[in-house]
């Protein structure tokens, strides 16, 4: 199932009957088609300054769909920025919030370069406090799962 800062609907009472029948979650896309690596806060996922090579700038097909949206861009710059206040990139938060939650036995990550797999190893020593929690929990009100 699709699972991150962007998308929570697994929690909204999937997780619940999964944890009653001991099915755990393998979360699918924790990074939001890249929108929560920050690569698009300042281009946004079109236009010149948008990477060229990323299949949400591509393809219209993919931007048509729930990672698209333009409130999942806007929701995505507020979780990033969060992570950059926390002195964390925005990769670590969002892994770091996918590794936190007992519903997770595992993420599915997709890297196309060696930097970027090793800072997705590097994210399972990255431990988030209650206080970036409830802040996450506090932005998911006003930016309730744009990615559903």
């Amino acid at each position: 199932n699709p699972f991150c800062l962007l998308n929570r609907s697994y929690e909204n009472g999937l997780d619940e009957m999964c944890h009653h029948l001991d099915v755990s979650l393998l979360a699918y896309s924790p990074l939001g088609y890249g929108l929560l690596t920050g690569k698009y806060d300042e281009s946004g996922t079109t236009g010149e300054q948008a990477p060229a090579d990323a299949r949400i700038t591509l393809y219209e097909s993919v931007r048509k769909q729930r990672w698209g949206r333009p409130a999942s861009l806007d929701a995505a710059r507020v979780y990033n920025a969060l992570a950059r206040r926390h002195q964390l990139t925005p990769v670590q938060l969002a892994l770091a919030f996918c590794n936190t939650k007992w519903q997770v036995a595992s993420t599915i990550i997709g890297v196309r370069t060696t930097d970027q797999l090793k800072e997705n190893l590097a994210v399972s020593a990255v431990k988030l406090d209650s206080q970036i929690m409830q802040e996450i929990d506090a932005i998911r009100l006003n930016h309730f799962d744009p990615a559903q």
